[in-house]
């Protein structure tokens, strides 16, 4: 029963982490692009969206985003 917990639990913590990744690489990416778009148009939301991705792939582990804020 223990370990079917454990096991339930450790699911739970994986597919946290996988919503966590996914929205702040979105979330990253869509800020880029909308900035992009604002200042510089279609080719600047491509780049700003791709730079947001890159930036959203660091900043999507929950230590790494830690220390950038302390």
């Amino acid at each position: 029963m223990a370990q079917e917990k454990r096991r339930l639990a450790g699911r739970l913590l994986w597919l946290l982490e996988i919503v966590w990744t996914v929205s702040i690489m979105s979330m990253a990416t869509a800020v880029g692009a909308y900035f992009g778009w604002q200042n510089h148009g279609l080719d600047g939301a491509l780049a700003l969206g791709f730079v947001g991705l890159v930036a959203g792939i660091f900043l999507s582990s929950p230590l790494f985003l830690l220390q950038v804020l302390n």
